[in-house]
């Protein structure tokens, strides 16, 4: 059983796991060995079907972990394309805060105390939500806003963002 495990398995390690498996299973069901069965069939059954699982999970890891490295390339391009699009210029206007202040001021009049408050004064959270009488999770939905905002606002100065936030 073993070897006919590790034909569709590949490792020694994994089809004598999958035959003590099913001796378990057999062990814990040892019922079935009182009925007219024909052992040898429910045996290599038993095998294949555990063969046919770890098979199917092998292919879901394998297609999960190419999942995860296309997504990385993909990010390691956006990456690698901001860097080449990156205008060393934007350092040379005369007041980088100007450029940042005008994009808070597009910003819900709320949600700019909120973010003023906790990334220019350096506020925890709890103690704004505290101080403007609202949740904690409203300060936090409140800030994700403001990043998202601002990240469109200042898509042209998305390097210059990464040292900032």
């Amino acid at each position: 059983m073993k070897r006919f495990a590790k034909e569709y398995v590949l490792s020694g390690e994994e089809a004598e796991n999958i035959v003590q498996g099913v001796f378990l299973e057999l062990w814990e069901k040892k019922e079935i060995l009182s009925m007219p069965v024909n052992l040898i069939a429910f045996l290599f059954t038993a095998v294949k079907n555990r063969c046919l699982d770890y098979l199917r999970h092998q292919v879901v890891v394998k297609e999960t972990k190419n999942k995860l490295q296309e997504e990385q390339r993909i990010m390691l391009r956006m990456k690698f394309n901001s860097l080449e699009a990156f205008d060393q210029s934007i350092f040379s206007e005369k007041d980088i805060e100007t450029v940042l202040f005008k994009a808070i001021a597009t910003l819900p009049e709320k949600c700019r105390e909120i973010f003023i408050k906790s990334r220019i004064k350096g506020e925890k959270q709890k103690d704004i939500a505290r101080e403007l009488n609202i949740s904690i999770h409203t300060v936090e939905t409140q800030m994700n806003i403001a990043y998202k905002k601002l990240r469109t606002e200042l898509k042209n100065y998305l390097p210059l963002l990464l040292f900032l936030f």
